[in-house]
């Protein structure tokens, strides 16, 4: 279990059925991302690649803020490393979304606080984002003396917002608070702190209704309808899913109960 992989407790990750809640735990630090911690997610979320046990992860941050990205005090002499240092140093932090990215489970963000810099980027890299009242998004980058375009901020932003608002927040570093996040799409929905965890358990729980393999391609689909080269592509890529899902063993019992008025109880394979 990743439990005995974890180099310290900056990572918490505990399994509810099916759905695998990780919490950053540095919240003395609000969640800032030192060497240990960037590490620990990497290797979580690609062994998530071959666990069907999990199907849904919920990714938040313990304390007042999601994340105020990298460690500053930590990462104190960056620029005193040569260009190899650092070329490594930006890749493994840059591999956690990627990691993310091609992770088959979906990940549903849930903000509250601040989601700075490297912390924007993994909001960024889930799939779904919830956000609190006080929550708070930046690319945090252009302020400490870098480009704004890091850890895959520039892909994803101008995708889910548009290039020009993107631009805006990328040039300039400001903050956008959660009902312009909403407004934007940016995130899903803004909801009262108290009332986060139950209305993300709603969520997880509409997501496991669908078939494993169904819910797996559809993130599948999903991420590659993003780069394709147009709807020929996008048809054939979901034309293909389609049957795999229909061959699939939970197929007849999604229809069942569908018809039946009941909620479907599928087989999974551990591992």
């Amino acid at each position: 279990m990743w439990e005995a992989r974890l180099s310290e407790d900056s990572l918490l990750v505990e399994r509810e059925g099916e759905v695998l809640w990780v919490t950053l735990n540095r919240p003395d630090r609000l969640n800032a991302l030192n060497r240990a911690l960037v590490d620990d997610l990497r290797q979580l979320f690609r062994d998530l690649h071959h666990r069907r046990d999990v199907r849904v992860v919920a990714l938040r941050g313990a304390g007042r803020a999601f994340c105020a990205g990298l460690d500053l005090k930590e990462e104190a002499s960056y620029s005193n490393r040569d260009v190899s240092g650092l070329l490594d140093s930006q890749r493994n932090i840059a591999e956690v979304v990627i990691a993310m990215r091609r992770c088959p489970q979906p990940i549903v963000a849930m903000v509250q606080g601040a989601a700075s810099g490297g912390g924007f980027a993994i909001a960024l890299g889930s799939d779904v984002r919830l956000a609190t009242p006080d929550a708070i998004f930046n690319a945090a980058f252009i302020k400490l003396g870098l480009s704004a375009c890091d850890i895959g901020v520039s892909y994803f932003l101008p995708r889910m917002i548009g290039s020009s608002v993107a631009s805006e927040l990328l040039l300039t570093g400001d903050f956008i608070g959660a009902e312009r996040a909403v407004q934007l799409g940016l995130v899903s929905r803004v909801v009262d702190a108290d009332d986060l965890e139950r209305q993300a358990r709603a969520m997880f729980d509409s997501m496991l209704a669908a078939t494993p393999v169904g819910l797996r391609l559809t993130k599948e689909s999903l991420n590659y309808s993003v780069d394709a080269q147009g709807l020929e592509a996008v048809i054939a890529m979901e034309d293909r899913n389609q049957v795999l899902c229909v061959k699939d063993n939970n197929f007849d019992e999604g229809i069942n109960a569908f018809l039946e008025k009941r909620r479907p109880v599928y087989a999974t394979r551990a591992g």
